[in-house]
């Protein structure tokens, strides 16, 4: 049995070293941070490490070198000064008025001014910062350190509510702008975030900030990389192996499938999910760690107002400036890439365009799920029920049964949902089929507006054609003149071919015909 003690929620580097909890040392890679640059911004997805490489640099700027024995940091430096800090964590906030942002920087102002003094006059927020940044300097004789912690949380919790919004970027530009007026101060400076909201607003004076979120060299600051788990869980993968029953190629390749496949830069090792891994370790089984620990409410949101086809989800196309972009009513792509729950795929080096697609099983599976109730009249619990029903349906061969329950969840839909008919049609197909593949094999195209699907069981092949305000005859002899069957026709399996209308006026599957 493994005798670690894995750091789940802990976040603070000494507490880490002092309680003896398990570390994989990134410090070679911090140091490589502080040497060649001063001002950093590095957006990463929620629970990716993030707070944990704050307070790595917290402890490296006050000098605690007792901290790094035994890691590569301890060899790497060798002057240990100590610095003022200024650490800001902006994720201990709830942020639903406009104070709300207010009292928690006051709060920190507060504190620092107890250290460095305040002085009359320093009338905002902004001016206050200013000065203790400036006094804390003279006091110490050495240059400030600012970390910011969770940067665009304030703006995050706000989607939706443009004056909050404005209002939060009103309170931030001014007091992030300190870390260019106060620039002889400041020995380093680093904000951290989901989002890049706001880069070009809330930081648009910020011109000296290198924003490493898709820079190739600091990929694996935060995550942990496919050789730190050989290097660094030998003997926990042995143990998972054996607590699940599995071989040990098995385990490694279920724990790549589920949780690794992060990409934040093309053409890069891919990630793993720190928090999913550890809790994996922990509890010696398989679970959604990391997805079921927050809700993507707001990035449901964006899709339902943008309009957006779902399907496009697992194959969508895009270049580095929208990557890059802030969070727009007009694009939800960028926020939905920056919170994790798309990652980069592949790279056309020729046009300079990113393949986004789900980083791996967790996401994929949770994400879909968690989108069922937003596009159907069904909870949670009734839709995991529902899709069960499905995949037993589809296993035995009872089509008329499976149609039958799929109009059941286009029955009721509420008016506001179906402005557009056909998007709406399309994206519940999407989910439904999506959720079944995860049981049985499913390959689909779409096009148009159509759906040509393939499902496959171990005793049955479903070859299904798609129409809207067409026939199901009509369908079905699409699927013959496309000749979707073609590739199954010597299949020892059972084949239905299944042509299939759903009708604008009644907003369901008006008919289907199998033969």
């Amino acid at each position: 049995m493994s005798n670690k003690i894995y750091p789940i929620g802990i976040q603070n580097f000494e507490k880490i070293r002092k309680d003896g909890y398990f570390y994989i040392d990134k410090t070679a890679l911090i140091y490589q941070l502080v040497k060649t640059g001063s001002y950093y911004f590095l957006s990463r997805p929620r629970r990716f490490g993030k707070s944990l490489m704050l307070s790595t640099l917290e402890a490296y700027f006050q000098g605690k070198k007792e901290l790094f024995e035994g890691l590569a940091m301890e060899k790497l430096e060798k002057d240990w000064i100590k610095h003022p800090i200024l650490h800001l964590d902006l994720n201990i906030g709830k942020y639903d008025a406009p104070d709300s942002l207010d009292k928690i920087l006051n709060e920190a102002l507060l504190g620092w001014e107890a250290l460095y003094g305040s002085r009359e006059g320093e009338s905002t927020l902004a001016l206050r910062f200013k000065g203790v940044v400036d006094r804390a300097c003279k006091l110490t004789g050495q240059r400030v350190v600012i970390l910011v912690d969770e940067y665009d949380k304030p703006l995050l919790q706000a989607i939706g509510n443009e004056a909050l919004q404005t209002e939060y970027r009103n309170t931030l530009k001014p007091f992030y702008g300190v870390l260019k007026t106060m620039d002889g101060s400041i020995k380093f400076g680093m904000l951290t975030g989901v989002t890049k909201f706001g880069k070009v607003s809330v930081f648009s004076d910020l011109n000296n900030l290198i924003d490493i979120s898709m820079s190739e060299r600091h990929v694996a600051l935060c995550g942990i990389t496919g050789q730190e788990i050989h290097d660094n869980f030998q003997d926990d993968l042995h143990e998972l192996a054996d607590k699940q029953k599995m071989s040990y190629e098995k385990v490694c390749k279920e724990l790549k499938d589920r949780y690794d496949g992060y990409h934040f830069a093309e053409n890069t090792e891919g990630i793993y999910n720190p928090f999913s891994l550890l809790n994996t370790f922990y509890m010696m089984k398989f679970g959604s760690y990391w997805f079921e620990t927050g809700t993507p409410t707001y990035l449901v949101e964006l899709l339902k107002r943008n309009h957006y086809d779902l399907e496009r989800m697992a194959h969508e196309e895009t270049d580095a400036d929208v990557l890059n972009s802030i969070y727009g009513d007009d694009q939800p792509i960028p926020v939905i890439f920056q919170s994790g729950y798309l990652t980069i795929k592949g790279y056309d080096e020729e046009f300079g365009l990113y393949h986004l697609g789900f980083p791996n099983r967790e996401v994929e599976e949770g994400f879909i799920r968690f989108l069922m109730p937003f596009y159907t009249r069904y909870n949670k619990q009734e839709a995991s029920f529902e899709i069960q029903q499905f995949v037993r349906e589809i296993r035995a061969g009872e089509v008329d049964a499976f149609f039958r329950r799929l109009q059941s969840f286009f029955a009721d839909t509420p008016y506001e949902l179906v402005k557009d008919l056909e998007l709406h049609y399309q994206n519940v197909l999407f989910i439904v089929f999506k959720l079944v593949g995860f049981y049985v094999k499913a390959e689909y195209h779409t096009s148009e507006g159509r759906v040509d699907l393939v499902l496959q069981t171990d005793k049955f092949i479903y070859v299904m054609e798609f129409k809207l305000d067409g026939t199901a005859e009509e369908a079905l002899q699409q699927i013959d003149e496309k000749h979707y069957a073609q590739p199954f026709l010597s299949d020892a399996r059972k084949l239905f071919k299944i042509g299939v209308n759903f009708s604008a006026k009644t907003r369901n599957i008006e008919r289907w015909i199998v033969i």
